[in-house]
């Protein structure tokens, strides 16, 4: 051992670990803060409540069908570019995007109608691996122009109709404003709330 490598210098020097670290203390009850206590955090699990699982699950088995016999029915030939696969991924970009806007903005707020439509539907019915899939089939027959197209032109037509999903959403939330403010009860909902 060198002189240098003695004393507190060398304790300095070497690396502390997070197994070396010792563990903090959980904090017991809740934690005070300036504006009073905050609630504790339960662990992700807990927060899941049944109810939204089952509406993944069905949106899921619900999108996964649709876009199975849209495939089914709409049948691409080997090597052509595969149109079904691009109008499912687009379409869906549209669909959550106006999904998104009348969930966030027009609807009264619900618990299932994002997991079930958004995240179990459409989740479901878009897919990224089948997009994937036939661009490689389409570069492995040599067809690189057609799988370039598939990939850019996906990409950009899943942002166009996302952008118009949006738009279209954000013109039904301002016709609906209007028309309250015209009728002289502004209310956010729709006709079924009262």
């Amino acid at each position: 051992m060198r002189a240098d490598e003695s004393g507190p210098e060398r304790e300095s020097r070497e690396p502390t670990y997070i197994s070396d670290a010792e563990p903090e203390p959980e904090p017991r009850g809740e934690p005070e803060t300036e504006g009073g206590p905050t609630p504790s955090r339960e662990p992700f699990r807990s927060r899941l409540r049944k109810g939204v699982l089952a509406a993944v699950a069905v949106g899921g088995v619900l999108g996964g069908s649709a876009r199975y016999a849209l495939g089914l029915t709409f049948p691409t030939a080997r090597g052509t570019f595969p149109l079904t696969t691009f109008a499912i991924n687009v379409s869906g970009a549209f669909l959550l995007a106006l999904l998104l806007v009348y969930v966030l903005e027009i609807w009264p707020p619900t618990r299932y109608v994002r997991p079930f439509a958004g995240v179990g539907f459409l989740g479901a019915f878009t897919t990224f691996s089948t997009w994937m899939v036939d661009t490689d089939r389409l570069m492995g027959h040599g067809h690189y122009a057609v799988a370039a197209f598939n990939v850019f032109g996906s990409l950009f037509a899943g942002l166009a109709a996302t952008g118009l999903g949006l738009a279209i959403g954000r013109m039904a939330l301002a016709r609906r404003m209007r028309l309250a403010a015209r009728h002289g009860h502004a209310r956010r909902y729709g006709w079924w709330v009262r």
